[in-house]
């Protein structure tokens, strides 16, 4: 059976401000059909690409990087916000509509010359997963590839990780 997955996409006009469109994702995570459908298809992808780890940034990289590591039988290293990360780090900047931010990942998450896919729920502006990326590569980690439930194109994210394979299942 083929799965829609834009059916369990809600659509918010106005949020988190006027003009907005936020694309929910919490309809495709409350049905366990359509998530699981939706993590065999980054498995699949996964698969494809030999990956030995996943890396998501918090927290709803977690949220789909999780689950397929679980499936593939690899490890998962969470890349975080500032102050949550007990052990030594790495970190990466990455802008924000209004400012800057920052996240950590702890230095021996990922091992050197490690096949890496680096998750995310959308691939929005694409800062914060060029940030996830350069600390893996700092760390040593090859990225293979990259992979999302929904690209937002018309925000160009796809242009700061343009040099890396990119696996989406939606696009709006």
């Amino acid at each position: 059976m083929t799965i829609n997955f834009k059916d369990y996409v809600a659509s918010v006009s106005d949020f988190p401000e006027k003009g907005v469109t936020f694309r929910d994702i919490s309809p495709l995570m409350t049905n366990g059909e359509a998530y699981a459908a939706a993590t065999d298809k980054i498995v699949e992808y996964a698969q494809s690409k030999g990956v030995e780890m996943i890396v998501g940034p918090e927290a709803r990289g977690f949220i789909v990087g999780c689950p397929v590591a679980y499936k593939l039988g690899v490890g998962f290293a969470p890349a975080r916000k500032k102050g949550k990360l007990p052990r030594e780090t790495v970190s990466a900047n990455y802008d924000l509509e209004y400012g800057e931010s920052t996240l950590y990942m702890h230095k021996d998450a990922v091992k050197p010359g490690q096949k890496v896919l680096v998750t995310d729920d959308l691939l929005a502006t694409g800062g914060t997963i060029a940030a996830t990326i350069k600390m893996v590569e700092e760390l040593g980690g090859i990225v293979v590839g990259t992979a999302f439930l929904i690209e937002l194109s018309a925000l160009n994210g796809r242009q700061k990780i343009q040099n890396y394979d990119i696996f989406k299942l939606m696009e709006y």
